[in-house]
């Protein structure tokens, strides 16, 4: 086989999520159809318009030793979790070099932020503001770099063959991952970590969101407040954390006789070139994104059986998602068991790609599709098979694919395919 057509597999993920600590937890959680958003308690948030989000279940701190957390923005202290988790689960023990089956020049890490250091940044300002520049810490500038999750992550486990960060909103994720089976399939590395991270529960992105009329206002009811597909929905809700995949070529998988959870099959990527913040109506730029998976790998779409959705529970964007599954594949759309997991866990923006890639992965490993929670009336545009209220079964015999789809400010769309083997 080519270097340019390897097999890519996944043989290791990790996770830090509203609803768990690990990706064991989160997908408990997920299973179970809980919430994962709450009411904010901090005393900035009583002056906003929305006073909701879905923060990490577990903080940091409880997982890395403080010095080493003083010295990461948020967003880098759930990479570094979900990273640390997701390389242990793949049985590397160590760094690249120290464990012989990771050799550091043919290791890469892939780590993307839709909006990296904000915490930082923003909180360095009030430093600067409140107490003058010698007390601004020498740590702010690695801390706020959207680099920062990856190129730390890269430290971790000794990746010399490259270490990226693609930005691209609440495609970030998505992308990270897609770049890293690029980087495999074409021979730059044999195992790539990779996936996405944001921290964002902030006074200021919240207040910008909330004043774009981008997140819900269900402040009465925060577990509900996600609903996608739903007629009242309003808005997303505010998530935090990441997801981490370890990604390998099948044959060096094999030569370690690591375990496999499913095949990487590959991704499809377009632009809408339409609006900074709207998704084409009709669902163009993500019907291009679905058709260049399929004209790009050796995907059959009888194989999908299931639709980790995009699906933040915004009007407009539920809907276009839709239409272009619709468009793409017709009445084989009527198969796909379509949830979405932003129902429970709120939207993580550059992070959503990963921690849905993580439960996507998890769900073919199973067979068994997540609901979609707090759907009571459902948008009658919603014309495919929405799993909803509780989780459920996928067919369980034979291979089996399922999609992951996601979109970000600036119309970037990514959709990734993962397959049993």
């Amino acid at each position: 086989m080519s270097p340019t057509n390897r097999t890519v597999v996944v043989t290791g993920i990790g996770a830090t999520t509203p609803l768990g600590g690990d990706a064991a937890s989160t997908w408990e959680g997920l299973i179970a159809g809980r919430s994962g958003v709450q009411l904010l308690e901090q005393d900035w948030a009583a002056d906003q318009a929305v006073r909701i989000a879905a923060p990490v279940a577990v903080e940091p701190t409880e997982v890395i030793p403080r010095p080493q957390a003083r010295k990461l923005d948020r967003s880098a202290q759930f990479a570094l979790i979900a990273a640390q988790e997701a390389w242990k689960d793949a049985g590397f023990e160590g760094r690249a070099g120290e464990d012989p089956a990771a050799d550091p020049d043919r290791l890469g890490a892939v780590i993307a932020s839709g909006i990296g250091g904000v915490t930082t940044l923003l909180d360095q300002y009030d430093v600067l503001k409140e107490k003058g520049v010698r007390r601004v810490s020498p740590h702010t500038v690695p801390m706020l770099m959207p680099n920062s999750p990856s190129a730390n992550v890269g430290l971790l486990v000794g990746a010399r063959a490259g270490v990226h960060t693609p930005v691209s909103a609440c495609a970030s994720g998505a992308e990270a991952i897609g770049y890293a089976i690029e980087m495999i399939r074409t021979g730059r590395a044999d195992v790539v970590v990779a996936g996405g991270t944001e921290a964002a529960i902030h006074p200021l992105p919240i207040a910008a969101f909330g004043n774009m009329m981008a997140m819900s206002k269900n402040n009465e009811n925060p577990q509900a407040a996600s609903r996608p597909y739903d007629v009242a929905r309003d808005g997303f809700v505010m998530g935090e954390g990441a997801g981490v995949v370890v990604l390998e070529s099948a044959e060096h998988a094999a030569k370690r006789g690591a375990r496999v959870y499913a095949e990487a099959v590959g991704q499809g990527i377009s632009a809408d070139a339409h609006d900074i913040v709207q998704p084409e109506p009709e669902g163009r730029g993500i019907s291009h994104a679905l058709q260049n998976l399929l004209d790009n790998t050796d995907l059959d779409p009888a194989e999908i059986v299931h639709v980790n959705a995009h699906a933040t529970s915004t009007p407009a964007g539920d809907i276009a998602e839709l239409k272009a599954l619709r468009k793409v594949f017709g009445d084989e759309a009527d198969h796909f068991a379509v949830s979405a997991t932003k129902s429970m866990t709120g939207h993580l923006l550059g992070g959503a790609g990963g921690v849905e890639s993580v439960a996507t992965i998890l769900a073919l490993y199973h067979r068994v599709a997540p609901p979609t929670i707090n759907v009571e009336n459902l948008d009658p545009e919603a014309n495919v098979d929405i799993v909803r209220g509780e989780a459920r079964k996928l067919p369980v015999e034979g291979r089996i694919a399922a999609l992951n789809d996601s979109f970000g400010f600036g119309g970037h769309n990514v959709v990734l395919a993962f397959r049993t083997v």
